[in-house]
């Protein structure tokens, strides 16, 4: 029988690792906590909502399969397990603050982004529950799955050959990620991915895995692994230790070109006080410029909102400020977006410019 001591000692370490506990300490005190010790769960809303969501799509589609999910360090679903990592800061809204304040962003911090990212993670699923990369039309269609995962990659925002559905046109980057984003907009879309991309090569990637998905809907899968791979539960490193891991893989050189023409555009110190810092500007400009843009490059928004996320990124980064008064400036914002976009239709013919 345990002794007072030790049940009381229990009961102070089941009460640190409550949410309620950890959620207020500062983000410097938070860092030093280990992620085994946060104690989280997939509960709640948005994270539990948008999971019991891919599951209704996948039954509205006709599709017996369910992925399992689990909180992990970041977005995977690993080969060879039917299932879903989940990061692990989208279960707390406190984590997801020190989410954002540490990578400047949160990947997966609003539903619909949230649901991209799992259509496109249960494609990688649905290709390990029923070994789909095995098949010959499958190889045909998308490429060979062994084919190496390159460092980086050139994308071709003109080619039509592969669909748009997650950022820097992801699906170019190995057969695997273009699966995985062709079901992504199948599941998403329902019977108007026809019209979508009618006149598209990729509709025949769609089209192929329309069969695919009629031929296996009520099928069992074959495989059925419920592991969680690196399961946040089980991961002693401290907070600090999990950023300094992630900031360090995502250094890399900035593009020069699109770096010149940001800092032409916005300046790094305000003149005076009552000048704007420039991204929360441009979030509020977001829309008109994508219409605007896309319309003078005569495209889809899909290329106009990879660049003006880039200069949105960018201008936090470098804590830029609106240079111009703010109509003079709207309008220099679109001239710079539509600039940088055309050099990137340019470069992708050549060299990667972004």
């Amino acid at each position: 029988m345990p002794s007072a001591a030790s049940t009381s000692s229990a009961r102070r370490e089941a009460t640190a690792r409550k949410p309620s506990a950890w959620a207020r300490l500062s983000d410097e005190e938070l860092l030093k906590v280990r992620l085994c010790d946060l104690d989280l769960r997939i509960a709640g809303r948005p994270l539990a909502r948008c999971v019991r969501r891919l599951y209704v799509e996948l039954e509205n589609a006709g599709l017996r399969f369910r992925p399992h999910c689990w909180l992990a360090d970041e977005w995977f679903s690993p080969d060879g397990i039917p299932g879903i990592a989940i990061p692990f800061y989208l279960s707390h809204p406190r984590l997801r603050r020190l989410e954002r304040r540490m990578m400047r962003e949160v990947e997966g911090g609003n539903t619909n982004w949230m649901m991209r990212i799992l259509r496109h993670e249960a494609g990688h699923a649905i290709d390990s529950a029923y070994r789909l990369r095995r098949r010959r039309r499958w190889r045909d269609v998308f490429g060979p799955a062994s084919r190496p995962y390159p460092e980086s990659y050139r994308p071709r925002p003109g080619s039509r050959r592969f669909v748009q559905h997650l950022g820097s046109w992801y699906a170019q980057s190995h057969p695997t990620e273009d699966f995985a984003e062709t079901f992504a907009v199948w599941l998403k879309r329902g019977p108007s991915w026809r019209r979508a991309y009618a006149g598209w090569p990729a509709l025949e990637k769609l089209r192929y895995v329309d069969e695919l998905m009629q031929e296996i809907g009520g099928v069992a899968p074959s495989v059925r692994c419920r592991a969680h791979i690196d399961p946040a539960r089980l991961t002693p490193r401290t907070l600090g230790d999990h950023y300094r891991n992630r900031l360090a893989r995502h250094e890399r050189p900035q593009p020069r070109h699109a770096e010149t023409l940001i800092q032409r555009v916005f300046m790094a110190a305000p003149s005076s006080a009552r000048r704007m810092r420039a991204a929360p500007l441009l979030r509020r400009w977001k829309q008109p410029i994508l219409r605007s843009v896309s319309r003078r490059l005569g495209t889809n928004e899909y290329l106009t909102h990879q660049v003006l996320r880039h200069v949105i990124e960018r201008c936090q980064d470098l804590g830029l400020y609106v240079r111009d008064p703010v109509r003079v400036a709207r309008r220099r914002t679109e001239q710079l977006v539509y600039r940088i976009a055309r050099l990137y239709l340019v470069g992708s013919a050549g060299r990667h410019v972004l």
